[in-house]
């Protein structure tokens, strides 16, 4: 069988065995949740938001949630998917569940795609098969939480980005280039309507495009320019909706406060702990964009008192963020921590290998561990866990994929791999 043939048949194979683990976990928290009277989620409050913000949308009501109203606690991206998968197989924990991991499943094969367009399709194949078998990925993909699709929306944007790059600067390329350009904007836009701490990489993206297009810095700018462009119009709705509905200039949310001050203030450790808001009550006398400003300025002035206090927290979230096993309580049964275990520490092993033996390719190791170490320096300010590096992990595989690769090319072959 020609070697292309079999690379796609071994990936039909990791696709089907995605949908098989993913549907079964999504079938097994449904059965488990459902012997757990008042219980609906695994983890409640985010979810219990996400599920209301998506019924609001699919009934037509307003973008809101909680008394007095919330009305920018979350991006939309998230509960539009949501409302999306009801209104196709109803207001169904479990339905929605399945459909999911169908999202699960083809965030695996743009894992494949990304794979493939930055090495090969073996490395392509093989990290989707990685993030196939992966439990934290199969778990969490089920969940009523954004991870999953974040980390889809993110490999889409990064996927372009790779297309983007590999496009030349001649005349004859000038259609192109406007045509990815725009979708790099629109595809960024996406991912940070499901997450916004995407947001940064926008002007990190674009100062990198100018300034490694040595001799065609002019196309770079109108390119980056017409990204900008995309981007902004794609956020545009989001921004003039939020005015209407504060009178501000919002283009994120109204939770960035609150979440700023619970990993800096007396009592922080690391870990999420949101009982200060429940025990204030702001919103009783302020208005929901005047409590963002309180608990972020709380949490600056804390900062600039706290300095030593704030590089111990730090440290923790750090080590919170890069440990192999689950923080939080519920998952610490020693099988839990296991499974997560000996998945997460081979992978990163390989990744250090394929970092080591990709050093001269920047463009592969910026796609593939930028994401993981972006995320992990923003959850040094605020909390952090598995749950924030979870979506930057999808990308790491094929960086693992290609450290794996090499270990079997230099072992039985004697040759490396390239793009």
């Amino acid at each position: 069988m020609p070697q292309t043939k079999r690379l796609k048949c071994l990936l039909l194979l990791v696709l089907l065995i995605s949908a098989l683990l993913r549907c079964g976990v999504a079938a097994y928290v449904q059965r488990q949740l459902e012997r757990q009277p008042g219980r609906t989620y695994v983890i409640e409050g985010d979810a219990e938001g996400y599920w209301k913000l998506a019924q609001a949308i699919k009934q037509g009501e307003p973008y809101s949630i909680y008394m007095p109203p919330r009305r920018v606690l979350r991006m939309p991206g998230f509960p539009l998917v949501l409302a999306g998968a009801m209104a196709v197989v109803g207001e169904s924990h479990a339905r929605v569940r399945m459909v999911l991991a169908l999202l699960g499943v083809v965030t695996c094969f743009v894992v494949y795609l990304l794979g493939t367009e930055l090495v090969n399709e073996t490395v392509g194949v093989l990290a989707a098969g990685l993030t196939a078998v992966s439990p934290v990925m199969a778990g969490f993909s089920v969940l009523i939480l954004s991870e999953t699709v974040f980390a889809l929306t993110m490999l889409i944007s990064l996927w372009v980005l790779v297309k983007l790059s590999k496009i030349k600067w001649e005349k004859t390329d000038q259609n192109r280039g406007i045509l990815w350009s725009l979708l790099a904007g629109v595809s960024l836009a996406l991912a940070y309507y499901v997450r916004p701490s995407w947001l940064l990489i926008v002007p990190l993206v674009v100062v990198f495009y100018i300034f490694s297009a040595k001799g065609h810095r002019k196309v770079a700018v109108q390119r980056s320019l017409i990204l900008l462009a995309g981007f902004s119009l794609m956020l545009l709705p989001w921004v003039v909706r939020n005015y209407r509905v504060t009178g501000h200039v919002v283009p994120t949310t109204l939770w960035s406060g609150p979440s700023l001050y619970d990993g800096l203030n007396p009592g922080a450790t690391g870990d999420s702990d949101m009982t200060f808001f429940d025990q204030e009550h702001v919103l009783d006398s302020m208005t929901e964009y005047e409590m963002n400003q309180h608990y972020t300025q709380r949490a600056v002035a804390y900062a600039k008192q706290h300095p030593g206090r704030v590089i111990q927290l730090m440290g923790a979230k750090l080590l919170r963020y890069w440990k192999p096993w689950p923080n939080a309580a519920q998952f610490q049964s020693w099988w839990m921590m296991l499974a997560v275990s000996v998945v997460f520490v081979p992978v990163l092993v390989f990744a250090i290998y394929g970092a080591w033996v990709s050093r001269n390719q920047c463009l592969l190791l910026l796609i593939t561990a930028g994401p993981i170490l972006y995320f992990s320096l923003i959850h040094m300010v605020f909390v952090s866990s598995l749950r924030y590096r979870l979506p930057a992990e999808y990308s790491l595989d094929i960086l693992s994929a290609v450290g794996i690769c090499q270990l079997y090319v230099s072992r039985f072959q004697k040759k490396e791999i390239h793009p």
